[in-house]
């Protein structure tokens, strides 16, 4: 497999440090809100990585952090009127519940920066010890000259990385990039004892320390969005290197922007969906489809037209699937061999979608496969007499292994096959009993769990109305 590293920036053999085994590492949300589309895309595109790794037959120790202490999170705390550990515990939850509507396989370990503490305090003065780090007032700083290599992720030096920045003045600091590893409390913060009085991690320690603890002091792949290259990845990059004397990650892959009317999502702009909202107007199926269906490192543009059109090719998808498991279930007449032409073009297209998987995680190629596998089942079920039942079970496992890795389908390990129609009447009972007590959020939460099991809801001046994606 060949994968682009943002550190090289080239393609390169993607070989593992130990045989069998790939050490991932990706950063995960902050806590302190519902995750937007923006994020999701990073999420999706990094859960299909591991799941192809996987099916190489490859182990994948997968990490994906919760930040649950910073800014952030203690302004949200105190606008809800609530303790920054209870904001974390309910927007953890809220991760795990839209993350698993939208396929997205739990991690290895999920590890939170509060339940890290003795390791990042160890890091911090393992970087003071050797020179590379100061305190001052409580805080202590990551003293970037120190480090000689400082900005080779993002290919630019000290005085261009500068310049760039929004940097917050602050004489205390010997130089204006040095970055915080431990803050000092401030009134009314959470706070944990160290070395230096109490205070809290700054943001990019708690990644490396981390990464450190659960995949070594040297792991395979580091990923994330563009946004994080600087200073956050820099950062983890000097700060993990500047202690070990080694190198912290041998391969940097970073997604592309998802944007809206051609601007970059943020919260910081307004412009953003989150995905429990988008997963009440489209399924999880098509959410994944549309954030696969252009190349990772690409910017990728959302609209509903382009949701709709998602929609389609998953309905085309599942019916393919439908249509299959019918033929397979009806005994075939035809003679052996019959299905020769069709078991041909799936072990074509195996090649092809392991070739486009392989070519630096090519998700838009291997959707065209897949699609090509469809128009030829399709083509191969119309013909008469049909397909030998051995060419359907090449067909079929084909459709599987693709639906492991892209998770567009909604077979195999994902299969549901759906609300009987009395549950999904009660269900528009309930939601519409909610609805008349103005309790509008489980009425939502009603309609999201029948879109996610393939039933669409739609309010209509008659009542509600309901159809089954397949």
């Amino acid at each position: 497999m060949k994968l682009y590293n943002d550190l090289t920036r080239r393609k390169e053999d993607f070989i593992p440090l130990v045989p069998g085994e790939v050490r991932f590492y990706v950063c995960g949300p902050t806590v302190y809100d519902f995750f937007h589309i923006g994020n999701a895309r990073p999420f999706i595109v990094f859960d299909v990585m591991r799941r192809y790794l996987e099916l190489t037959g490859l182990k994948v120790i997968f990490v994906q952090n919760f930040t649950d202490i910073d800014d952030k999170m203690i302004n949200r705390a105190r606008e809800l009127g609530i303790t920054v550990p209870e904001l974390a515990k309910r927007f953890i939850e809220a991760y795990y519940e839209d993350a698993d509507a939208l396929g997205i396989r739990r991690a290895t370990v999920n590890p939170k920066a509060t339940e890290h503490i003795p390791e990042i305090i160890a890091l911090v003065e393992r970087l003071i010890e050797k020179g590379h780090a100061y305190a001052v007032d409580g805080d202590v700083y990551f003293e970037v000259s120190t480090f000689a290599e400082y900005g080779k992720l993002s290919k630019q030096t000290l005085e261009e990385l500068q310049s760039g920045a929004r940097i917050d003045v602050d004489e205390r600091k010997r130089h204006p990039l040095d970055f915080a590893l431990w803050k000092a409390q401030k009134p009314g913060e959470p706070s944990w004892e160290s070395p230096w009085g109490p205070g809290r991690p700054g943001w990019h320690i708690e990644c490396s320390a981390m990464a450190i603890k659960y995949l070594g002091e040297t792991a395979d792949i580091h990923a994330g969005g563009s946004d994080l290259v600087f200073p956050h990845h820099e950062n983890e990059i000097a700060q993990a290197e500047a202690a070990t004397g080694k190198p912290f990650i041998r391969t940097w892959v970073h997604n592309g922007y998802l944007l809206m009317d051609n601007e970059k999502m943020s919260k910081s702009l307004g412009n953003f969906l989150t995905a429990r909202e988008m997963r009440k107007s489209f399924s999880p199926l098509a959410i994944r489809l549309f954030m696969l269906s252009a190349h990772y490192r690409s910017p990728i543009n959302f609209s509903d037209d382009s949701l709709k059109q998602a929609t389609a090719a998953v309905e085309r998808l599942r019916n393919c699937w439908v249509a299959l498991q019918e033929a397979k279930a009806t005994p075939s007449a035809s003679p052996a061999g019959r299905g020769d032409v069709l078991s041909k073009e799936i072990d074509r297209l195996t090649g092809r979608f392991r070739d486009e998987m392989e070519d630096d995680l090519n998700t838009a190629g291997a959707l065209g496969v897949l699609f090509e596998a469809v128009k030829a089942i399709n083509s191969a079920l119309r013909e008469t007499p049909p397909p030998d039942a051995q060419s359907l079970k090449e067909a079929e496992a084909f459709m599987l292994d693709a639906d492991d890795v892209l998770g567009v389908v909604g077979i195999g390990k994902e299969k549901d096959s759906g609300p009987s129609d009395e549950e999904v009447e009660g269900k528009i009972l309930q939601r519409t009993a909610a609805k008349k007590a103005k309790d509008f959020k489980q009425a939502d939460a009603i309609r999201a769990e029948l879109l996610e099991r393939g039933v669409v809801l739609e309010d209509t001046s008659q009542g509600t109305r309901w159809k089954r994606q397949i």
